[in-house]
């Protein structure tokens, strides 16, 4: 019956946690270009997020790490983003907003990992997928909620009381956390205990950081990145220019349907992860992207973004449960979870700026459909190294598992 509770509560904490996060992003540079800031300005300010992110990804993970209640992190993560969302609708002054970023980007270093961790701890290695892809469904669903209920408070009231409501929708997540429990699942043979501490030491770091699946990994994620993050961007460019009358209905598309496939596959996918392994499942994830880009490059209709965006829900289902059961697979004896998933969050940030600022740069000045070809040449890329380096890192059940559900069972 505990144990219960807290995997309710465990699902109503990723559905509030995605509502406060949707709470930043667009709605920010709307909220700046209200109170007069320039593009310049609003870039420099969303950077300073950026970079605090990027750069306390490690530092942040081994943190986590040492923390043995992993519950802790995750309020002050609630907190620190709560505490931000009121900063910006208090004030649009400069040192306010530079200090609201910077809290952002802490809090954003800390919870992902820090929830991934205290859903370890709760259900074990060995119901550790599919419990991560009913994570990523309450997530994805928080995330379709808040974007539609923050559109229309942002539309009808004012664009800061988009950030009023931000941080009141902290307050339902710190009430879901409290429903979880410190119980922990028992520990599987040959494996610390999933609450276990990890304390950092030059050798361990050394081994961790030198592991070749981690370093090969770590390259697909890249690639991954530098293939996806820009092609929405380019594709919403090429739409607001040629068919202005289509855009607001389309880019809205290009936001809820990948979210809703998401919500959709996620639980299939972690059961498909722990059944097959994780190389087939990535592989079939990864083999989505170049699909997109030759589509994107070689379709001229601005509808060609609806089957586009389907395939880049089903690429975003697989990257969102498969990196965190990849980085638990690789940390199954050292209990370097946390600190492991801040360096693939490195892996994410380094991909996604070269993939804009390349995009960008290629578009510019070859047009749109050499800038798609390239993207679809990474995710090719990427494919090719997970099909070929990558070895597989599931540890093969003592036990047959169970047979995996089929997409219908997964989405009772």
């Amino acid at each position: 019956m505990a144990l219960r509770r807290s995997l309710h509560g465990l699902d109503w904490l990723n559905f509030f946690v995605a509502n406060v996060q949707t709470g930043f992003g667009p709605f920010i540079a709307v909220y700046l270009a209200e109170h007069r800031w320039t593009e310049a300005e609003i870039g420099v300010a969303l950077s300073i997020g950026t970079i605090v992110s990027l750069l306390t990804q490690v530092p942040a993970g081994a943190v986590v790490d040492s923390i043995k209640d992993k519950r802790k992190a995750v309020r002050f993560g609630v907190l620190a983003v709560s505490a931000t969302a009121l900063l910006y609708a208090l004030s649009a002054r400069w040192i306010v907003v530079y200090t609201a970023e910077l809290f952002h980007g802490l809090a954003s270093s800390i919870l992902t990992p820090a929830i991934a961790a205290v859903t370890l701890r709760l259900v074990g290695r060995s119901a550790f997928g599919e419990r991560v892809g009913h994570n990523a469904r309450f997530a994805s669903v928080g995330s379709g909620v808040a974007a539609g209920l923050m559109g229309i408070v942002g539309s009808y009231v004012s664009a800061n009381s988009v950030f009023w409501l931000t941080a009141l929708l902290g307050l339902p997540a710190l009430l879901a956390l409290r429903a979880i429990g410190p119980e922990q699942a028992p520990n599987e043979p040959g494996a610390p205990d999933p609450g276990v501490t990890g304390q950092p030491s030059w050798a361990g770091l050394k081994a961790l950081f030198l592991d070749r699946r981690l370093l090969v990994f770590a390259g697909c994620v890249v690639l991954f990145f530098v293939s996806n993050a820009a092609m929405v961007p380019i594709e919403a460019s090429a739409i607001t220019r040629r068919h202005p009358e289509l855009a607001d209905a389309l880019i809205a598309i290009t936001v809820v349907l990948p979210q809703g496939v998401v919500a959709l596959l996620s639980p299939w996918t972690g059961h498909a992860a722990e059944r097959w392994g994780r190389r087939p499942v990535m592989v079939l994830g990864w083999a989505m992207l170049p699909m997109q880009g030759v589509l994107y490059a070689a379709v001229g209709s601005p509808f060609v973004v609806l089957p586009c965006q389907l395939l880049s829900g089903i690429s975003a289902a697989v990257f969102g449960v498969l990196m965190t059961l990849v980085a638990a697979d690789l940390t199954r004896q050292s209990g370097r979870f946390n600190l492991t998933m801040g360096a693939l969050g490195i892996a994410v940030y380094v991909g996604a700026t070269i993939s804009t600022s390349l995009a960008g740069w290629t578009a510019e000045r070859f047009g749109d459909s050499a800038a798609f070809l390239l993207l679809a040449g990474a995710g090719l890329a990427g494919t090719l190294l997970l099909w070929l380096a990558m070895p597989e890192t599931r540890e093969r059940p003592a036990t047959p598992p169970s047979p995996t559900p089929s997409l219908a069972t997964s989405l009772a």
